[in-house]
């Protein structure tokens, strides 16, 4: 399913190396985490909500126990991954684009890993773990991408990559795309590079893909995602000096289709966005992500201070309401 975790033992008080830390003591984290998935009580610490789950520990950094990669995936379930020319690949049981990045960055940790050294790391919420298949679209927003400690070097790439994509068309690009098909039971899944490429029409295609399930459109859709969207476009006008470079915009949703039978499933809608049959509204969320390059008034490391909201970052948000308007009246 693509859902990948680290597991390592906890720092134990007297804060002493994770060399003597056992190997056992994660492997029980796992085993209880693994019993907790399986057990009847539907209680699980790690949020799929598919049974079997089949866990698989793969790529463990060598000469470190306690710092493993685990794939997790439902042998039911599998998802589709497009090249450039929108062939499909062979079916995988994993998100193989999420499986790559992850795969990548365990490589980079464990080159730089100090076994006799504490490492502290970032928590983060895992903004799906309520859906039972989440379909995911991940925006890269604006006009510009390089932030202002980008080198020369860097810059260039940036503003390159800006001007031969609908980033500079629409303030817009696709990063990344997984799309539950009901028909196949099965995920259609599209990279970066995919979004690198496409045309403006090309973009409102792909965001038509993205909001079908295989056997029809979802317009019921439209409605929740572009009320969130504006109440977001509403407060990025009020920023002054904001500028959200780099910065990517999840738009997620549940692949399940619900039935009027199901119990209301709200999660992080606005209340003006509650539609008055809220049990069958679908369960939408948009999330602003990745803001290590977003630079304020006052922020302890801007160089540069920018005078009203970011304009880069509101043309793609109009573009994107405008996009999923059209696409829900069938233009």
């Amino acid at each position: 399913m693509g859902n990948l975790s680290l597991i390592a033992s906890p720092q134990t008080e007297n804060h002493s190396s994770l060399d003597n830390a056992s190997k056992e003591s994660s492997m029980t984290i796992w085993q209880k985490l693994s019993q907790a998935n399986t057990s009847s009580s539907g209680h699980t610490f790690v949020k799929w909500n598919h049974s079997p789950l089949t866990n698989t520990i793969k790529d463990s950094c060598q000469g470190k126990a306690l710092l493993r990669t685990d794939l997790q995936y439902n042998r039911d379930v599998s998802s589709l991954m497009e090249d450039a020319n929108g062939n499909q690949a062979e079916k995988n049981s994993y998100n193989p684009w999420g499986l790559h990045c992850h795969k990548q960055h365990l490589n980079r940790m464990s080159s730089k890993c100090n076994e006799n050294k504490l490492h502290q790391f970032l928590l983060l919420e895992n903004v799906v773990s309520k859906y039972k298949y989440p379909c995911i679209l991940d925006l890269k927003m604006g006009t510009r991408q390089h932030g202002d400690d980008a080198s020369e070097e860097k810059k260039a790439r940036q503003i390159k990559k800006c001007e031969q994509s609908t980033s500079a068309s629409l303030g817009a690009r696709i990063c990344g795309m997984q799309v539950y098909q009901a028909d196949t039971v099965q995920y259609l899944c599209n990279d970066k590079y995919y979004g690198r490429k496409l045309s403006p029409d090309g973009f409102k295609q792909a965001l038509c893909q993205f909001l079908h399930n295989g056997k029809h459109l979802r317009t019921d859709l439209a409605e929740p995602i572009v009320c969130q969207l504006k109440t977001l476009l509403s407060i990025i006008k009020k920023q002054n000096s904001y500028r959200f470079y780099s910065s990517s915009l999840l738009i997620i949703y549940e692949g399940l289709e619900k039935t009027t039978d199901n119990h209301p499933q709200g999660h992080g809608q606005n209340t003006s966005c509650t539609a008055p049959h809220a049990n069958t509204r679908p369960k939408v969320d948009i999330r602003m992500i990745d803001f290590a390059h977003t630079t304020y008034k006052g922020s302890k490391y801007n160089e540069t201070v920018y005078d009203g909201p970011d304009h880069g970052y509101i043309f793609g948000l109009e573009n994107l309401i405008k996009i999923i308007q059209n696409i829900s009246v069938g233009e």
